[in-house]
């Protein structure tokens, strides 16, 4: 990668295949199955598909974890799943369709693919008979949640999100290029999205994922869902790392702008995956806000 790409792109690339490798891997072993005493895993019928979700605590407070690219619940939320208080909130955590074990389907990118997600997400929860939900949504589950929240607002209670963008530049463009190939990623790296996907479904589906985004790059302002921005009413506090290489600062700066009366809060050491590097930080940030 390193012969293609330039010094900063390559660590850019670099981290973004760092925080992509899953946390601790828990084999799916069913529906209903519990893992330990706290965590049960189930799928239920959602818009034609099946989907999988993580569930934990009892409270009164439901949260909806909303992961990444090519990321579940387990690979992307470990302790918040594990340490999120238990008795304030009810945490869910979702694999999106063709995504961790909520396959089949294959994961495809149609143009509204996020706007998909939004709706199965909204729909699971509904499913699952809770009332009203807080979002907590990483990278592109936070363009998830912003959708979302913009359009089921009277559904949506509290949302924090981060490494989330609005838009496409072509900043990002180059990002999502140089990790196309995923033969030029690190063994170590690799074999865990590996282990979880097959080679194939993993090489396929990553690839499959930079031309979804890549997509809005060719709308106008590149668009994703800043013309949503404006209709998001609910309480949103937005996370960023300020060594963020991946989603750089202005992304942030451009949904605080255009949600209104949102919250920013800047982690100084904070990368992409601050939730995991930081993770007692994070999830005392989330409690607070959420509370």
């Amino acid at each position: 990668m390193a012969e293609v790409l330039g010094g900063r792109a390559v660590r850019q690339v670099r981290l973004l295949l760092s925080v992509l490798k899953p946390g601790n891997h828990v084999p799916y072993a069913g529906p209903a199955a519990a893992f330990g005493t706290s965590v049960t895993s189930a799928k239920v019928a959602v818009n034609g598909v099946h989907l999988h979700y993580q569930r934990t605590g009892e409270g009164e407070h439901a949260v909806l974890l909303l992961p990444g690219m090519l990321g579940s619940g387990e690979t992307d939320f470990g302790p918040q799943i594990k340490n999120l208080n238990k008795k304030l909130f009810t945490v869910v955590a979702w694999d999106p369709r063709g995504y961790g074990h909520s396959r089949p389907p294959d994961r495809d990118f149609p143009l509204d693919f996020f706007e998909r997600d939004a709706k199965d997400a909204v729909d699971l929860m509904k499913t699952l008979k809770f009332k009203k939900v807080s979002l907590l949504g990483w990278s592109d589950g936070g363009i998830t949640a912003l959708i979302a929240a913009a359009r089921y607002p009277s559904y949506i209670n509290k949302m924090v999100i981060w490494g989330a963008n609005a838009y496409v530049t072509e900043e990002d463009e180059t990002i999502y290029q140089g990790i196309r190939d995923v033969s030029k990623w690190s063994e170590r790296t690799r074999k865990p999205l590996e282990t979880l996907y097959g080679y194939d479904y993993f090489t396929k589906t990553c690839e499959k994922w930079v031309d979804g985004i890549k997509q809005f790059k060719h709308l106008s302002d590149g668009n994703i869902c800043r013309h949503l921005l404006p209709l998001v009413q609910c309480p949103t506090l937005i996370v960023h790392g300020e060594k963020d290489p991946l989603v750089p600062r202005f992304h942030a700066d451009f949904i605080h702008k255009h949600v209104r009366g949102s919250r920013l809060h800047l982690m100084p050491e904070g990368k992409h995956n601050l939730h995991l590097r930081f993770a007692n930080e994070f999830n005392k940030l989330a409690e607070d806000f959420l509370q």
